[in-house]
């Protein structure tokens, strides 16, 4: 599979924007902006993540297309990692294949992440990565309009 991950550039936030316009990512994704088409707030968003020196964020490219961003931030003062691979290549393995190559070149554990207990794909990508389910957690989701379940996973090996 060709993967690779970058550095990310302006013009792959703009791609990264259309990705979150998707109404089923949004809704799987779950913990998403109060408004997922506010392009401008967007920005503004991926600007601060962008000049924040404790997040690696990547970009994920496949076969030469801009295809989704893997990151670790740090989330309720733990290092989080999240992606989000475009809907239209959900299905094909990309965000393991992602997910597995940035786990190699980020070297911080324990490293945390969240998934809405229903977003099938994305809690089989973190356990396929090593993710383990170490708790639950109920937040207010914008992305759905409502209260989610969560799973939270924590990843130990290097």
């Amino acid at each position: 599979m060709d993967v690779e991950l970058r550095e990310v550039t302006a013009a792959d936030v703009l791609m990264f924007f259309e990705h979150q316009c998707d109404p089923e990512a949004v809704r799987m994704a779950a913990f998403t902006s109060a408004d997922p088409t506010d392009r401008g707030a967007f920005l503004v968003r991926w600007a601060r993540i962008l000049a924040d020196e404790q997040v690696v964020a990547r970009t994920v490219v496949f076969d030469g297309v801009v295809v989704g961003h893997v990151l670790r931030s740090a989330q309720f003062g733990e290092p989080e990692v999240s992606f989000w691979i475009d809907p239209a290549h959900w299905g094909e393995g990309l965000a393991t294949a992602a997910l597995e190559l940035f786990l190699q070149a980020e070297p911080l554990r324990p490293l945390y992440a969240r998934a809405v207990v229903d977003n099938l794909g994305a809690l089989r990508v973190l356990e396929k990565c090593g993710f383990v389910a170490v708790g639950e957690d109920v937040g207010f989701a914008e992305g759905r309009g409502e209260d989610v379940e969560e799973f939270i996973f924590r990843l130990d090996r290097r």
